[in-house]
């Protein structure tokens, strides 16, 4: 079986890896499309020791496994808990620490032939959903996480400091929910693609810092970013972090003690409200897709992920 596979912080295609063994709780998936994701570029950096295949964004279709998943076409949520814990007992299974979570702790990832993965973990796409969008629906669950976090009211003013792959969908999200937003970047390219959809930009960080701002949510991912979300907040404003980061991030902590900052950490989201989103129409995440390479052309598609001023890149298996 073929596969994008992470060792030591290289990756290279396999096409000698183990298809796996399916257990009584699992099902196997054969993607017909992948997402590359800021993640597996920081894993690929350190962010974590992993060794493996890469990948937790797709789309794909159940090949082996209990009847009733068959010939479905699925999205999958990345956590399998152990749910026996006391945290599993008490609903928090994305924070069981015995979880395996695709391509990123303990479990290979989607960028293969096919993969496994528990059968509870799977949400079947509505009819009528392109793999193109589908596809987006575990990185839109993550910025849907926000509003399950922060009460937002059109009075909130919000701050989102990235305009990369997730600063993106974070900013679609919280637009939908009446807040005062601003996003702010650095590549106006990407800055029109939410000025279209009547969303403020601004490339300027002088003109955001000064406390103006209730909520400001770190997408990212470096410590200039996570500074001007900082200087943004007002006092007794909540700071959202929404970045993984390889590298150690500096802060002033006595500034966030000083004026009683909230942060908040921020990671997977629900994937009903994602693909109801999706389905509908009023999130659609097309316009981000840069680039679609075929799996054996992974390691390719991962440098061009990497590359500044890049959105999405997605991958096809042949």
């Amino acid at each position: 079986m073929r596969g994008i596979y992470l060792e030591q912080g290289t990756v290279t295609l396999r096409d000698d890896l183990p298809a796996g063994d399916v257990c009584d709780d699992e099902v196997r998936i054969r993607p017909t499309l992948l997402g590359v994701c800021g993640t597996d570029l920081e894993l690929k950096a350190g962010y974590y020791p992993f060794t493996g295949v890469l990948g937790h964004e797709f789309v794909g279709v159940v090949e082996e496994g209990p009847d009733r998943w068959l010939g479905k076409k699925v999205v999958g949520e990345i956590n399998a808990p152990c749910g026996h814990c006391l945290p599993c007992q008490a609903g928090r299974g994305h924070h069981c620490p015995e979880r395996t979570v695709l391509g990123i702790v303990g479990r290979d990832g989607c960028f293969a032939d096919s993969f496994l993965l528990p059968a509870r973990n799977l949400h079947e796409v509505p009819d009528g959903v392109p793999d193109e969008c589908s596809v987006f629906t575990e990185p839109l669950a993550a910025a849907m996480r926000i509003p399950e976090q922060i009460d937002l009211t059109p009075a909130v003013r919000c701050l989102v400091v990235g305009d990369g792959r997730l600063g993106q969908l974070v900013a679609r999200v919280l637009s939908r929910h009446g807040v005062s937003l601003t996003v702010l970047g650095r590549h106006e390219r990407k800055l029109a693609l939410l000025t279209r959809l009547g969303i403020e930009t601004t490339t300027d960080s002088r003109a955001v810092v000064g406390g103006q701002y209730d909520v400001a949510i770190e997408c990212s991912g470096n410590s200039t970013g996570f500074e001007a979300a900082r200087q943004a907040l007002r006092p007794l404003g909540t700071l959202v972090m929404k970045s993984t980061y390889a590298g150690q991030l500096q802060c002033d902590a006595s500034a966030l003690v000083v004026d009683e900052i909230e942060l908040v950490g921020s990671r997977c989201g629900p994937f009903a409200p994602a693909l109801a989103a999706l389905a509908g129409g009023s999130i659609d995440p097309r316009d981000l897709i840069d680039a679609v390479y075929d799996l054996g052309e992974g390691p390719a598609a991962l440098s061009r992920a990497a590359e500044v001023g890049v959105l999405k890149v997605l991958m096809r298996p042949s």
